[in-house]
């Protein structure tokens, strides 16, 4: 009887299944060997733009997204580069409009035989903004992202698994739904450690097996999403066969998937120079003098790739070549004082966690970008310069009242004393004001930046930016962390609160109040200086007009009524104007 009760005992659950397998792990392999379930991550992803959150409906192609209009959202946030943001903006937008068209027309076109995938492969130094340039890309077009680094294919040889994992991953980043990953973008940079080494006698195996590995992927193929070596995978598996008696077959098909590849390629330039003074050898030949190595790179040819130790069958599924320049002192600086960049915005966010507001001097960034270019390494350099310029700072201000830090020459010249400055007195008058002159600054700085790009963030918005609206953004930018693209949208949602507050004032209390535009600018103040919620504004409004509008209506039968600035901050007079009027 015992024996048939055991026999008749359930199944066990997948997590059931899993902890016993970690047990049995940990048991032979210590603490080393783990069982990680894979993360579903839910993210907001959809080729229509503008799309929020996770929805079944967003498998359709609505991508329309012009080379030009990614060029301009492009251009906000990365410095120089133009030649390698029109090639990957033009190719990436004409892979993700070929495929809404197929799918609008029929497949006609998408099933042809050849047809080409364009894979792009770019060749830059360190900190140029490669990988920064295809996440902002990846980000703008909202499709699901993975970055792999292809050191990773090359220590662990030429196992097809450790690529394929990257269309699993790609599955994840799809919040689970392989057919909106079929349209993802896979990454991968370092492409050029996984070349052959040159001067090696015979096959570099491991390195051209990860080459091969990648070719299907890369041009067309189908992924399984379970695998053997994933045990959760395989757990979910016997349970779903548990339930329905049958086995799934999920896979994902790579052929709309874009792969780019990105890596410096040292001595790559010594290649094709060697290559064109061999093409220019004889009398009368011209050789032509490179001013840069960009300028020579961008001579490359796909038989100075297969020099360089890359198999001719994968460089021929890489028809996109994109090369990325130097950037110099003055770029660095040119990327400190972009108003969307990264590097200052993090450090703002670091001391903010501990309620201090910084702002940056110009001669402060100069210094910092010098710093950062003696080390060469680009705009990685940044991010190391500011933390060993601040570092002090960051660890003392914390534990003082202080609550606005303004960052200068004189104050990064002695940091000893200029902390125990800073500590003794926070609100001395000479730091207030050298606090208020950069905060100005900036206000200024942001309100040409914004005006210069009007039509652009106007477009974008859907908001007509005024110069007042300007005023506001430019205001929010100084007092909150945030890229400016954010703050114009931030603004245009408080806009958009004012006008349904007007309705909602006119559904309660039948009165139509229109707000002039030196209105709307005095309540988004009120939302940007005091943190109002529109019920704050509603109430305010309410409290000030109701019943005196109620009268005037009463005995003028006027039943719309145009608020100005002046009305909110003296809304008797304004009553009483409007009945000395009747």
């Amino acid at each position: 009887m015992k024996n048939d009760n055991e026999k008749n005992e359930k199944i066990p659950s997948p997590k059931e299944l899993e902890k016993e397998i970690s047990e049995f792990l940990a048991k032979k392999f210590g603490g080393e060997v783990k069982i990680v379930s894979p993360s579903e991550i839910p993210h907001a992803l959809s080729l229509e733009r503008g799309a929020e959150g996770p929805s079944s409906e967003r498998k359709g192609i609505e991508f329309d997204l012009k080379p030009q209009e990614l060029v301009d959202y492009l251009d906000q946030y990365l410095v120089k580069q133009d030649d390698a943001k029109a090639v990957l903006s033009t190719k990436i937008c004409t892979h993700f409009n070929r495929i809404r068209r197929a799918r609008h027309q029929g497949n006609e076109a998408g099933d042809m035989v050849g047809s080409i995938k364009n894979n792009v492969l770019m060749i830059g130094p360190t900190g140029v903004g490669k990988t920064y340039m295809i996440k902002m890309i990846a980000k703008k077009i909202g499709v699901p992202f993975v970055k792999g680094d292809a050191t990773k294919f090359s220590e662990t040889g030429y196992v097809g698994g450790d690529v394929e994992d990257l269309i699993r991953d790609l599955v994840r980043e799809a919040d689970g739904d392989p057919e909106l990953a079929q349209y993802g973008i896979v990454y991968i940079d370092e492409i050029d450690k996984i070349a052959s080494s040159q001067n090696m006698i015979g096959a570099d195996v491991s390195r051209t097996g990860v080459q091969r590995a990648l070719l299907k992927p890369m041009e067309e193929t189908e992924v399984e999403l379970k695998t053997p070596h994933d045990p959760i995978s395989m757990i979910q598996e016997i349970e779903r066969f548990r339930r329905t008696g049958q086995r799934e077959n999920r896979t994902v098909n790579t052929k709309n998937i874009l792969f780019i590849m990105s890596g410096a390629f040292n001595g790559l330039d010594d290649i094709i120079k060697k290559r064109l003074t061999h093409q220019n050898i004889g009398f009368g030949a011209k050789m032509k003098q490179y001013d840069d190595e960009a300028e020579l790179l961008q001579q490359v040819r796909a038989e100075d790739l297969t020099a360089f130790g890359f198999e001719s069958e994968f460089i021929g599924r890489l028809p996109v070549v994109s090369v990325f320049s130097h950037l110099s002192e003055e770029d660095l600086f040119t990327v400190l004082k972009n108003p969307n960049n990264p590097v200052i915005l993090s450090k703002k966010l670091d001391f903010s966690a501990y309620d201090i507001d910084v702002k940056f001097a110009d001669e402060v960034l100069r210094t910092l970008a010098g710093k950062a270019f003696t080390e060469k390494t680009g705009a990685r350099g940044l991010v190391s310069a500011i933390e060993k310029a601040l570092m002090p700072f960051e660890k003392a201000l914390p534990s003082s009242t202080v609550k606005r830090f303004p960052v200068t020459q004189e104050i990064l010249k002695d940091p000893k004393k200029s902390l125990a400055d800073l500590i003794a007195s926070p609100d001395a008058e000479e730091f207030q004001k050298i606090f208020a002159t950069l905060r100005e600054q900036e206000r200024d700085e942001i309100s040409a930046y914004v005006t210069a790009r009007k039509k652009l963030f106007s477009q974008k918005a859907g908001l007509t930016l005024t110069p007042l609206h300007i005023e506001a953004i430019s205001d929010y930018y100084s007092t909150h962390i945030a890229d400016v693209e954010s703050v114009v949208r931030k603004i245009k949602y408080f806009a958009d609160e004012i006008k349904r507050i007007e309705l909602y004032f006119y559904k309660n209390h039948d009165i139509n109040i229109v707000m002039e535009d030196d209105a709307v600018h005095y309540l988004i103040k009120q939302f940007i200086d005091r943190e109002f919620k529109p019920k704050d504004i509603y109430k305010t409004l309410t409290d000030r007009f109701e019943y005196g509008m109620k009268l005037v209506r009463e005995k003028t039968g006027r039943n719309r009524f145009f608020i100005t600035k002046e009305a909110i901050e003296d809304p008797d007079a304004y009553i009483r104007n409007l009945l000395q009027i009747s």
